[in-house]
């Protein structure tokens, strides 16, 4: 990583804890119940910590949240995962996310175009 991505990547993160903390003093309870549910939801159980990051980053892909892709990405490399790891996770959101779109494209889309083109 190039020193320019290095600081952007550390903006952001910068960024979004100091959006965090602005929202945490204007609603205490609102975002201390939402940070003690996402904590417990990321302790590990019969998943690691580390499997619940790769989860969550193929889960911010899928969605396009780039905030929390960069801050998964540091989850997953601070519970010790690898980069071949990362990199599968994002295969399995790339697959998952891209087979969402097919399954629209060859249902709804179709479904779309027979209904909608005979009033075109």
């Amino acid at each position: 990583m190039n020193q320019q991505q290095h600081t952007s990547v550390e903006t952001a993160l910068r960024h979004y804890k100091e959006g965090i903390g602005v929202f945490t003093q204007k609603l205490p309870e609102i975002a201390s119940s939402f940070n003690a549910f996402t904590e417990a939801c990321f302790e590990a159980g019969a998943l690691s910590k580390k499997e619940k990051q790769l989860i969550a980053l193929g889960i911010s892909l899928a969605t396009q949240d780039e905030y929390c892709t960069i801050y998964h990405t540091k989850g997953c490399l601070d519970e010790g995962a690898s980069e071949q790891e990362i990199l599968e996770a994002c295969g399995v959101a790339a697959a998952f996310a891209g087979g969402a779109a097919m399954s629209q494209a060859v249902t709804l889309v179709q479904e779309c175009i027979r209904e909608l083109s005979q009033t075109h």
